[in-house]
């Protein structure tokens, strides 16, 4: 029953008749989703090899960018605004405060509250994260003209707002 004529019929689902052009079914079957999927892995596969060389895990770049347009922040805030779990941004927070990038400090007025600071070595980092950043956006879009630019951004704005409320479904209970 795996006889030539399988495996043709096999080979047609996967192909678009012509050379080079071979899909898989998972792009086959759900070309929006496959598209952003395999554009966020190749562009954090990116972004994790850059920042590397910088010392600096996928996620801990935007810690430094956001605490750069303003110091003391609370780490709930930092949480909220990189969209991340309360768990994650905990973890990146003690990983970051060990590297000496950060530091939490109790809030004067609320002892409750963990304030994050940007130490000196993390603000001398940041302009590399700002350059590195560059470059990606640069490799990113450099076969988008700026009609395109706008449309992919346009588009991507009514997208996003339908997984956040699609993640935000999938953790509920029930």
């Amino acid at each position: 029953m795996d006889g030539p004529e399988d495996r043709a019929r096999e080979d047609d689902r996967v192909s678009n008749d012509a050379p080079g052009t071979e899909i898989g079914v998972v792009e086959r079957d759900f070309p929006v989703s496959y598209a952003i999927f395999a554009m966020a892995r190749a562009h954090r596969a990116i972004a994790a090899a850059r920042l590397s060389a910088l010392g600096l895990y996928p996620g801990q770049e935007l810690v430094l960018v956001q605490l750069s347009e303003g110091d003391g922040v609370p780490q709930k805030a930092l949480a909220r605004a990189l969209r991340v779990s309360h768990v994650t941004i905990a973890k990146m927070i003690t990983r970051m405060e060990r590297s000496g990038l950060v530091e939490r400090r109790a809030s004067p007025t609320d002892r409750r509250l963990s304030l994050v600071h940007l130490l000196e070595p993390g603000r001398t980092l940041l302009r590399e994260v700002r350059g590195t950043w560059a470059a990606l956006e640069e490799a990113t879009t450099r076969d988008l003209d700026p009609t395109s630019r706008t449309a992919f951004l346009a588009a991507a704005a009514r997208v996003r707002p339908a997984l956040d409320d699609a993640a935000g479904e999938a953790t509920q209970p029930g």
